[in-house]
């Protein structure tokens, strides 16, 4: 197999090949079935085509507005075209990256098991024959063939070649870490999978039609935003089929070229043009974030959301306890205290044993040579503590209260009470050491909350989002780390169940709700969220029920998602403001230039001082073409999202895009009825 160094890697936002097959897509898309997915595009493509006729008529006939005929028609199948070249951008980017995934895939020979027990008789078969229920085996070396859930075995799988992360990472039966994706290899050992996809359905099947935009189905705004849109083309429609009337009841006549010419660029054709781009960008970005999106209707969804369901574990802390103070009891020091959780610890490979030999090193600079012809004691689920026995025969044990005190045999002092209840009190593990007989203190075991957290749950909260933590611990753990970290609510001793509720309830007082979940007990609230989120690491069922999945499995990665939401739904509503206000200008383009003669008047209202009547339709709708190109790259982009209230984004959006839609034409117009009068000089 071909291996991919990362199938979400940066493509250039005009790279040559994409360019050039855009190109031919943007032509080949003028089929008049797909053309009819957009209705502004749509009719100007019509009134192209009746230009054309026109055009055609005349110069048969010899008619004096010839030229002009041919320029504007080669302008508005321009319009068409360059609509059609920035859908074809979008969408070739997105199949640069199924090309990507589809590198990585290869003809691989299954080995198919007839009984699961006897790994040692299998029989070959073609991956792309595999059927739903299969048993197979995979050896180290061997490529997963299909997608299936562990059934048996541990193994080292490397992933890069779906998320482009370089370190292997471990699949086992059972659990949450039990699923397999086809395409991936085993680095080590073996395991029995059981095949959970039908040919052509698998998990990277679906990642490439997802990304190749094949399946994209309109999201409920762009519906919406469509209806608008065709609403605005009628009414210009109405509009420009009564100046005809108007025209003659003052004696003028207005050339059917030049009312079709109005009609294009009054309606909102820079934004009909780029509405599926923009959607089309959305999920790409998504792709860059090694997100795969099953609807586009998720991405839209993520960008409205008002509540973030987030677990603890992995997400808001790092998920082991570790070690954070050592609290000694009265006549012993905190050096004596670290010497000996220290010594207890050299042998406990457990993240809380390391991390308090990390912790007893970075105080007082301990060694470990100090135990050197010590005996250790491991720690086991029945004895629940752990230590070590030094030469001179002393013995040094840790663990939890209750057990080191039956081990020493005494009752716990007021001092030693009253530090185990602070700590559970604030959400920590009490971990008491002990020296023979003689309890020295406690050591300060907390779930360390993530550095930064705390300001990204402020940034949420500047968007309108509400934070809420899941936990299985108990409440009142559950508050003290729910107050260090800075979410608004928790969900204390959290089951499926629980979940689901909170979800529901929260649902019907009109709020949309994000969560991520990795296990088969999320499934549930997965499925019921707006926003589902799995871990490709999670199991079958999790990946099934979310509709969106994150080839890193990083829970944090659902803020992420969130502002790329955030981010399309901001882009298509300032390229919408920027197409509705440029419209302003090209009245007073056209309009004087079609009844100034009629209407002396009006010329005050040719505030640019077009050459001539003819150049001055001419360039409204030149300008009106080329700025569906030049407004490609913030299409794709997105615009910069800053997390701000709903009024203070409005207010920006206004400004940039408003006020600049406002003026971009007048400038533009000017320079291209320069230029136009130029060459008809020339």
């Amino acid at each position: 197999m071909t291996k991919a160094t990362s199938t979400t890697a940066e493509i250039g936002l005009f790279n040559g090949a994409i360019l050039r097959r855009a190109l031919g897509q943007a032509v080949l898309k003028l089929n008049p079935r797909g053309l009819a997915r957009n209705p502004v595009i749509f009719v100007t493509s019509l009134t192209a085509v009746l230009v054309t006729i026109l055009v055609i008529r005349d110069g048969v006939a010899g008619a004096d507005s010839f030229g002009i005929g041919i320029q504007v028609a080669i302008w508005l199948w321009f319009t068409v075209l360059f609509a059609n070249f920035a859908e074809a951008i979008a969408e070739g980017r997105g199949k640069a990256r199924a090309d990507a995934f589809r590198a990585t895939r290869s003809t691989t020979r299954a080995k198919v098991l007839a009984d699961p027990r006897r790994r040692d008789i299998h029989h070959p078969k073609d991956a792309a024959a595999l059927e739903e229920g299969d048993v197979v085996l995979v050896e180290a070396g061997d490529i997963v063939p299909t997608d299936g859930e562990v059934i048996e075995g541990v193994a080292s799988v490397d992933e890069s070649a779906i998320t482009g992360e370089s370190a292997p990472v471990i699949r086992e039966s059972g659990g949450d870490r039990s699923s397999v994706t086809g395409g991936t290899r085993l680095v080590s050992d073996w395991l029995v999978v059981k095949v959970t996809a039908r040919p052509g359905e698998t998990f990277l099947d679906k990642m490439i039609a997802l990304v190749e935009g094949a399946k994209r189905q309109k999201t409920p705004n762009e519906i919406a935003l469509d209806i608008l849109l065709a609403a605005l083309t009628l009414v210009f429609l109405f509009v420009v089929v009564s100046l005809p009337v108007f025209a003659m009841w003052s004696g003028t006549e207005i050339p059917v070229i030049y009312l079709a010419a109005l009609f294009i660029t009054l309606i909102p054709t820079t934004i009909g043009g780029l509405l599926s781009a923009i959607g089309i960008a959305g999920m790409d970005r998504l792709v860059k974030a090694n997100v795969i999106a099953k609807s586009g209707r998720a991405v839209e969804a993520a960008g409205d959301i008002d509540v973030l369901l987030l677990d603890k574990t992995g997400t808001i802390t790092f998920g082991n306890r570790m070690a954070d103070a050592f609290m000694p009891l009265p006549g012993i020091t905190e050096q004596q205290l670290a010497e000996a959780a220290h010594l207890a610890s050299l042998a406990d490979d457990t993240p809380e044993g390391k991390s308090i030999v990390a912790l007893a090193q970075k105080r007082f600079a301990l060694r470990n040579d100090t135990a050197s012809g010590a005996s250790f004691v491991p720690f086991t689920a029945q004895s629940r503590m752990s230590g070590a026995n030094l030469k001179d025969g002393t013995s040094i044990r840790k663990g939890a209260a209750d057990v080191i005190l039956r081990h020493v045999n005494q009752p716990a002092s007021h001092e030693l009470d009253r530090i185990v209840r602070t700590i559970a009190s604030s959400g920590g593990t009490p971990l008491v050491v002990a020296e023979d007989t003689r309890i020295l203190g406690v050591v300060h075991l907390k779930d360390v909350v993530k550095p930064g957290i705390r300001e990204r749950f402020d940034e949420l909260r500047r968007m309108g989002i509400r934070t809420v933590m899941i936990t299985g611990d108990n409440a009142l753990t559950a508050a003290a780390i729910a107050a260090e970290a800075g979410v608004d609510d928790f969900l204390a001793e959290a089951t499926p169940e629980k979940k689901l509720e909170l979800i529901r309830s929260t649902q019907a007082d009109g709020r949309l709700v994000a969560m991520c979940g990795d296990g088969s007990n999320d499934a549930p609230a997965l499925a019921q969220a707006d926003v589902g989120v799995a871990m490709n690491s999670g199991t079958p069922a999790a990946k099934e029920a979310g509709n969106l999945v994150d080839l890193d499995s990083d829970p944090t990665k659902l803020i992420e998602i969130v502002l790329v939401g955030k981010q399309l739904l901001i882009s298509r509503g300032a390229l919408t403001t920027f197409s509705i206000a440029n419209d302003v200008a090209k009245y007073f383009a056209i309009l004087p230039a079609l009844f100034v003669t009629a209407y002396p008047g009006l010329a005050v209202l040719d505030i640019m001082r077009l050459g001539t009547p003819s150049s001055a339709i001419l360039s409204a709708l030149i300008f009106n073409a080329l700025v569906i190109v030049a407004l490609i790259p913030v299409a794709l982009r997105g615009v910069k999202y800053v997390p701000a209230s709903a009024s203070a984004l409005l207010g920006r959006n206004l400004l940039i895009y408003g006020v600049g839609g406002l003026v971009a034409p007048f400038i533009g117009i000017k320079l291209i009825d320069l230029v136009v009068d130029l060459l008809r000089l020339a």
